[in-house]
């Protein structure tokens, strides 16, 4: 079988451009065989968890696949959708809106696929896919908006490693990261004030972003700095004093030290200082998934009451709103700048 492998293109039909917006990805199915597959993918690569292979790699086969999943699956039951996970379906109604807008404003010059990290659609049966329209310029949007080696940096790797035995390469480009953009800080400040105006009352606002080990971070990883300026961007454009909103890191995995403080460490301080109502919004997932839908709305709502909270709600992340679509079209759109017209060939 050769190396190299071919990749269908057309020497006489226009060349197009392609987006592909990618996810960390999901089960197939809230099942044990689904999830154990799952997480065989996601924890064995070494951006998620880089501990040695020689110790990792028997926890992971030995302790981790078997036993977690049960638990997982639970999890998984308790949000899974008609027409799958969360995370799946609504990533997936955005790609369509995001590929409808930017059809309407470039026509058929633009192809819009969506990827999942771990899981289907594989990357690297979107990119095939791409391929197969006679894509020959490739802009990956990685559906982060806080850069982190463990997810966008994931992205990179999947997509290079696909791409490394093509014998034909398209011209790529990467967005790392869309934490400062004007439009998604309005759209995420606009989902809170509409939040807050269904509840008819505001109250303190808990920005829980997804953990990461601290040490990343100290050895480079732009995440904290990236996720802290989405925090003070929307704060000012809430309007908020310090002692409105606090900062924080959830989903915590094995022992070592993630990024502090943790939001349940921050739930269990606000408790003591009085406070009954609490609102969370996790900037770092564009859409709801197990993560929001399940860790933050079910479990941390359950921890919050029983320290004698009264209510923690749990503001819906951007999904497939139509806001976040134009959005993330817009993004893309400023990607393209020297792409659009002339002779994509």
């Amino acid at each position: 079988m050769p190396y190299y492998r071919a990749v269908a293109q057309s020497a006489t039909a226009p060349g197009r451009i392609g987006v592909l917006l990618v996810n960390l990805g999901t089960p197939d199915s809230p099942s044990y065989v689904a999830v154990q597959r799952y997480l065989r993918e996601f924890l064995g690569d070494r951006r998620v968890i880089n501990t040695s292979r020689l110790v990792w790699l028997p926890l992971l086969y030995g302790v981790v696949l078997p036993f977690r999943p049960i638990k997982t699956v639970r999890k998984y039951r308790k949000i899974w959708m008609n027409g799958g996970s969360p995370l799946a379906v609504y990533s997936q109604r955005l790609t369509d809106k995001v590929g409808a807008l930017l059809q309407s404003d470039l026509g058929d010059q633009v192809r819009v696929e969506l990827a999942m990290t771990y899981g289907n659609p594989s990357i690297a049966s979107a990119i095939r896919s791409l391929a197969e329209h006679n894509v020959r310029k490739l802009l990956i949007l990685p559906l982060y908006p806080q850069y982190c080696s463990s997810t966008t940096g994931s992205v990179f790797d999947r997509v290079t490693r696909v791409l490394q035995k093509w014998r034909w390469l398209p011209e790529t480009r990467f967005v790392n990261d869309y934490h400062d953009d004007a439009g998604y800080i309005d759209a995420l400040t606009a989902r809170i004030q509409h939040h807050w105006s269904e509840a008819g009352e505001r109250s303190h606002l808990l920005f829980s972003y997804h953990g990461i080990p601290a040490v990343y971070v100290a050895e480079g990883d732009p995440y904290q700095v990236q996720a802290q300026r989405t925090t003070e961007l929307v704060v000012a454009r809430l309007g908020l004093t310090p002692q409105e909103y606090s900062h924080c890191y959830q989903s915590r995995f094995g022992s070592v030290v993630w990024l502090q403080p943790y939001t349940e460490d921050t739930l269990v301080a606000l408790s003591r200082q009085g406070l009954r109502k609490v609102t969370v919004v996790s900037p770092s997932f564009a859409v709801d998934c197990l993560e929001t839908l399940e860790e933050v709305a079910i479990e941390y709502r359950d921890k919050f009451l029983g320290l004698g909270g009264e209510q923690l709600s749990l503001v819906p992340s951007l999904n497939d709103d139509d806001r976040h679509a134009q959005v993330l079209s817009a993004i893309v759109k400023k990607q393209l700048r020297g792409w659009q017209g002339g002779d994509n060939q």
